[in-house]
């Protein structure tokens, strides 16, 4: 093949899917000359699965992705159908918002942020080959010859990586949705001595609209009352005319259609090869591992304002195409239903994430970056998440900065790259709540708090936003610093207004603040025993509230990283010989060569060491004798 030089860049992103988008803008945004490459222009941040953004967990990523200056949470706020915040009933530390995209608007959005992005060039092509000079990473060849010369790479072909689809018996090769598949990239990876796994996701059937009988369905509204992702979006352009989603389940006539043609289920003859998701499983495979349920929830969820079209969340299936129509038809509201497309399952190449430094930089390549899918991730936001983290440290590296690295207790990215790069996966990697330990801390209203002021210092917030922010904050500390000196007398206002809460009586003055923490009153119940000279903004005195209430809580866990940060100063040195250090078990030892672990903090995390592999670690670090690789 003709090679000619194509242009030279400080950074190559591979992939527009949602990592690939924010690794871009980022890097543009930071002053670096970036190329993003895409195999087809108008898939840029496309949604091949659920038309949705955020929930559990997902959500607060989201948020933390605005707060430190990426783009998800402002594309998404534009282009919604429908905004619900979630777990209201529950504390601040598992709330979370998700919205319900219009699918099409979501990708053209993104596509024309990157196309007016100053320092960005959007390009078509394929990436089939890395320049690799003594080690380190340089650009990249497309299948047209073209050559692309770069300080660094960053690559997020997604589950495009020798992408296989899968329906029934049949199986191709193909990336989602019928997309072009990379086949090159991956084979070149493995010419360059990386572990590559299979992994497995799949997506359901959608059906037309006017189809479904939504009188057998509960309807799913949104909120009534403004709730948005990003920091920037005004409350006053919130849309109420929202796009409602529907509830349906199955039944046991789907159970049986499903358990009677397990014999040409994909899942269990055989076919599929790759490691599926244990959080998104196959509709299949729910039948199978859970026989004592009588019905699963079926959520009919609109994939567009301007389509008919319906993405039928709960029935992910890679089942033949007749079975599928016969399975549909069994639910309630849809036994009529006509299928537009069918559901499949896609197999792909997954980078094995303990080749990863805590940057994202692959240990085996330098200036070789890697996000999203291909990390071994599953669902938009955590790709996004990585995008933007990859993004920023390619950037950093090629200025010879230190890394950017978010710690477990700054954000639940933070928490997703230390689970990566310490504990691996070994099948689709889902963010829960409950994989964060510091989860009060890291919460969907706090965001800003925790990473506004890094994403300024990065230069990916601007000026303006960042006044704004310095401005909330010194509203909420004023505010809880007034709630704390104003003393409450016990009127007979006050008293009548405690009982008819159920709040105990006061035999004294109370300050404001400790009669706050009471858990039946809110901040606005008191407001009117102790009034404001000036309104303050909705999200000024949520974090008042929560800071009070939770302070007992708040202080705890505080104290909790600050041990956490101790651990993390304590750095091992680069490339020791594990082998020259007498008493580790031989698991710890093997797992300790195999992950490289940077900090004292990330080796007790890793799975197979102990805390006496830990102190024999300490010990011989601090002895001074240390013998390298």
């Amino acid at each position: 093949m003709q090679t000619y030089e194509a242009g030279s860049y400080d950074i190559v992103v591979v992939g527009a899917g949602h990592a690939g988008s924010e690794a871009a803008l980022a890097a543009a945004r930071m002053g670096a000359k970036t190329l993003l490459l895409t195999m087809n222009l108008e898939m840029v941040a496309f949604m091949p699965c659920n038309p949705s953004i955020g929930g559990p967990a997902k959500g607060v990523v989201v948020r933390e992705i605005d707060a430190l200056g990426g783009q998800m949470g402002r594309n998404i706020d534009k282009t919604y159908i429908q905004m619900r915040m979630l777990n209201t009933g529950k504390g601040p530390a598992v709330r979370a918002l998700r919205a319900q995209a219009d699918k099409q608007t979501y990708a053209q959005e993104m596509k024309k942020t990157i196309e007016k992005q100053e320092n960005l060039d959007l390009r078509q092509g394929i990436a089939e080959e890395l320049i690799v000079e003594d080690g380190i990473c340089k650009g990249v060849v497309t299948n047209t010859g073209a050559i692309y010369r770069s300080k660094a790479v960053v690559l997020t072909a997604g589950t495009s990586s020798r992408g296989q689809i899968i329906i029934g018996e049949l199986k191709y090769s193909s990336g989602p949705n019928n997309s072009q598949p990379s086949i090159k990239l991956s084979e070149n990876l493995l010419a360059h001595g990386f572990e590559l796994a299979r992994f497995k996701t799949g997506t359901p059937p959608r059906i037309k609209g006017s189809t479904i009988d939504y009188s057998k369905t509960e309807i799913q509204a949104g909120d009534p009352e403004p709730h948005l992702f990003s920091f920037e979006s005004d409350e006053k352009d919130y849309r109420y005319d929202q796009i409602p989603c529907w509830l349906t389940y199955t039944n046991e006539q789907t159970h049986e259609e499903i358990r009677a043609n397990l014999h040409r289920a994909p899942m269990f003859t055989g076919i599929v090869e790759g490691v599926g998701a244990r959080y998104c499983p196959s509709i299949e495979d729910k039948i199978v591992r859970f026989s004592d349920k009588p019905s699963h929830q079926i959520f009919l969820e609109p994939e567009g304002e301007n389509t008919d079209e319906y993405y039928v969340q709960g029935l992910s299936t890679s089942l033949p195409e007749d079975v599928q129509i016969k399975l549909l038809r069994t639910v309630e509201g849809l036994e009529n239903a006509e299928m537009m497309r069918t559901g499949y399952a896609i197999e792909y190449d997954v980078v094995v994430p303990h080749q990863l430094k805590p940057s994202f930089e692959t240990k085996i390549l330098s200036n070789l970056f890697t996000a999203g899918q291909m990390n071994g991730t599953s669902g938009y936001e955590e790709a996004a998440g990585q995008g933007l983290y990859a993004g920023i440290n390619a950037v950093r590296k090629i200025r010879d900065q230190e890394p950017f690295v978010l710690g477990r207790n700054d954000g639940y990215i933070g928490v997703m790259v230390d689970d990566l790069v310490t504990k691996g996966t070994t099948e689709p990697y889902r963010l829960l709540t409950s994989r964060a330990e510091y989860r009060l801390l890291l919460r969907h209203d706090n965001a800003d708090f925790r990473l506004t002021e890094q994403g300024y210092q990065l230069g990916l917030i601007s000026e303006e936003r960042y006044a704004a922010f310095q401005a909330k904050k010194q509203a909420v500390q004023e505010e809880i610093k007034r709630l704390n000196k104003v003393r409450l007398k016990p009127s007979k206002e006050l008293q009548d207004f405690l009982e008819s809460k159920g709040s105990a009586q006061l035999k004294d003055g109370i300050l404001v603040a400790e009669l706050l923490r009471r858990p039946e009153l809110s901040y606005h119940d008191l407001l009117p025993f102790a009034p404001l000279e000036v309104e303050l903004a909705k999200d000024v005195t949520e974090q008042v509230e929560i800071s009070i209430k939770y302070e007992g809580y708040i202080t705890k866990a505080v104290e909790k990283v600050e041990k956490l940060k101790r651990m993390e100063a304590k750095r091992i040195p680069e490339r020791i010989d594990y082998d020259a250090i007498n008493g580790l078990a031989t698991e710890a030892r093997q797992r300790l060569k195999l992950i490289q672990p940077e900090t004292m903090a990330q080796a007790s995390r890793i799975s197979g060491v102990n805390p006496a592999d830990v102190s024999i670690l300490m010990v011989y670090i601090e002895q001074g004798k240390i013998a390298k690789v």
